[in-house]
């Protein structure tokens, strides 16, 4: 049988799907045709279900749980690994006072609508409105041409910000951690409701499997990996994937459900997400 499978070229994913897609581990007479696309390509892919099962931002399950089913395996979850709100121009203080006396002339770049990181957003700052959706590998770009005041940033970009010279302004995965003592949910793996309900789980515990085999064979996947990771160093990519796979990854447990649960109420409270009448998890 064979299922369609869509995640990033991070390398985070590569890294969790690599024995699965490259049958390191028994597959259990499933395979699976594989789209590699960044995050909001992803979210936009599960809005229309287009796939069987698919990476996503939990921003964007609120708008695909009538399709989609959360899988207990594949998640990122974490503390100190949230997006950054970076600057060239601003820092803390600067920004706090133009936020004062004229917040709507703050061209902002996001990497997506519906990514986890315009929703953190949208509660930390929900002054700022003027949104420009770009690909995430572009943000940084587009602050050294000052095409965008202010930046939101995923992934690598955490680790490379830095040394092209803009400024940290706020750790959104911090400030939510303070808020609600949650690790922060980022993305997760989705499984069509359509398929069949044995399907579903042996699809859990095969991408279970393969993190677990990830995590036993740390270099067993390199060069896949690094075949996705747009020239990125090793030494940054093993950083990455330190970053944002952990344990939530193998079985989200309790914790990581309580985490989801918590993101998913207060972007209701706040209008952010409809409301939801889907059990969420397989």
């Amino acid at each position: 049988m064979k299922l369609t499978l869509g995640f990033s070229p991070c390398p985070n994913d590569t890294f969790i799907f690599d024995a699965l897609i490259h049958h390191k581990i028994d597959t259990e007479g499933l395979t699976f045709e594989v789209s590699y696309d960044d995050v909001e390509t992803l979210n936009q892919k599960a809005m229309k279900g287009q796939l069987d099962i698919t990476k996503l931002s939990f921003h964007a399950f609120a708008y695909a749980a009538r399709q989609y089913a959360l899988l207990d395996a594949g998640s990122a979850l974490g503390f100190g690994v949230g997006p950054l709100l970076i600057s060239r121009k601003f820092d803390q203080q600067t920004l706090a006072e133009r936020l004062k006396t004229n917040p709507g002339s703050l061209r902002i770049g996001i990497p997506g609508k519906y990514t986890t990181a315009n929703f953190l957003l949208g509660i930390a700052y929900p002054e700022l409105q003027n949104k420009q959706e770009m690909v995430f590998s572009e943000i940084e770009t587009a602050l050294l041409e000052d095409e965008i005041d202010l930046g939101l940033i995923i992934h690598e970009n955490r680790f490379t910000y830095q040394n092209k010279g803009l400024t940290k302004i706020v750790d959104l995965g911090d400030y939510w951690e303070k808020l609600t003592g949650c690790a922060i949910p980022l993305g997760g793996i989705v499984i069509n409701r359509t398929l069949d309900r044995e399907v579903q789980l042996k699809v859990n515990r095969l991408i279970r499997q393969s993190v677990e085999y990830a995590f036993a064979h740390p270099k067993s996947g390199i060069d896949f990996i690094r075949e996705h990771a747009q020239a990125m160093d090793e030494a940054v990519m093993y950083k990455h994937i330190e970053l944002y796979v952990n344990k939530y990854s193998i079985n989200l447990g309790e914790e990581g459900r309580k985490a989801v649960d918590t993101l998913f109420k207060l972007a209701q409270e706040r209008n952010i997400i409809p409301a939801i009448q889907e059990n969420l998890y397989l």
